[in-house]
């Protein structure tokens, strides 16, 4: 049996899982990651033991954190927690759960993992997955294994650069996530006189952008479309550089459907040096939801269970 931890900057959570990876008990709540790290991850360890069944001890304990450099069990640089400086956040958790064996790895790669095992990308080989909400991060499958670099710091999609008409570089995130859908609303709101319901609203974000355009407001659906046309001109780079059989696309930016990815696929139509880069179903949305996170842990430790013996 394994215990999976998905902790989030906003939410945590927690699943007991089988041998055979289903998901047997889950739970979930508020990080509060505005309080001291000892105090968030005493709520944490409560959280958990609420889906470890009484007197059983887990095989092994997966952690999916924030930080490029989570693999090392230590929460480093992590945007979405300020103030935690190398909290040892692995070892409390095994600690508190008899010390059984923990893996801590980056949000995004055990997504990827999770969707090359029980998702949108079983069966496919290379695999690439992006996850699209505030930010863009990614993960890569290659011959079956999370690839992450010489030091573990791959996939980060969100931070390949562009030179925009203005002159001044721009990475992927900052065009083509949730947060640039409702800066480049906001922005063309104030620049333009074009009818929108958005003028009416006290918060322009990626959200409410998001749901004018399905409504089928057109300066919403103008901003949008443009994000994902640069959203193609990163996949672009992407699949010249991996040639994956499959790019799953994660996160809430998802939720616009084909109004964001039509015009991604119409730029990988147009770009790709070769079609044999490309096919229909290059490009799928993710299958396994909130918890997709939750499964890639579970995995993540079954896996380095069995390659420890």
């Amino acid at each position: 049996m394994y215990l999976s931890i998905d902790f989030g900057g906003t939410r945590t959570r927690v699943g007991w899982f089988s041998d055979s990876m289903t998901l047997l008990t889950r739970d979930e709540g508020l990080s509060h990651t505005d309080e001291a790290p000892e105090a968030v991850i005493q709520r944490l360890i409560d959280l958990a033991r609420r889906v470890v069944p009484p007197g059983q001890k887990p095989a092994a304990i997966g952690i999916c954190a924030p930080g490029p450099q989570a693999y090392t069990g230590l929460i480093l640089h992590a945007n979405t927690l300020p103030g935690w400086d190398r909290v040892p956040l692995a070892q409390r958790i095994s600690e508190a759960f008899s010390n059984a064996p923990t893996h801590m790895e980056n949000d995004a790669n055990l997504a990827a993992l999770a969707e090359s095992q029980m998702g949108a990308a079983r069966g496919c080989d290379p695999a690439l997955y992006l996850t699209i909400s505030t930010g863009i991060g990614g993960g890569a499958i290659l011959n079956g294994q999370l690839f992450t670099g010489w030091r573990g710091l791959a996939i980060e999609p969100g931070h390949i650069k562009f030179m925009a008409l203005d002159g001044r570089y721009y990475s992927l995130e900052a065009l083509a996530s949730g947060t640039a859908i409702g800066r480049q609303a906001r922005e063309r709101l104030a620049t333009s006189d074009m009818p929108s319901t958005l003028r009416g609203l006290a918060l322009v974000d990626g959200k409410a952008v998001g749901e004018a355009a399905q409504a089928g407001d057109e300066l919403a659906r103008t901003v949008v479309q443009e994000a994902g046309r640069w959203l193609g001109l990163g996949l672009v780079a992407l699949v010249h550089c991996f040639n994956p059989q499959v790019v799953v696309i994660g996160g809430s930016v998802t939720n616009l459907g084909e109004l964001i990815l039509a015009p991604a696929r119409a730029v990988l139509a147009e770009l790709l040096i070769d079609p044999a880069f490309n096919h229909p179903d290059l490009l799928k949305l993710a299958a396994l939801g909130d918890d997709v996170c939750l499964i890639g842990a579970a995995l993540q430790a079954r896996r380095k269970s069995v390659a420890a013996g």
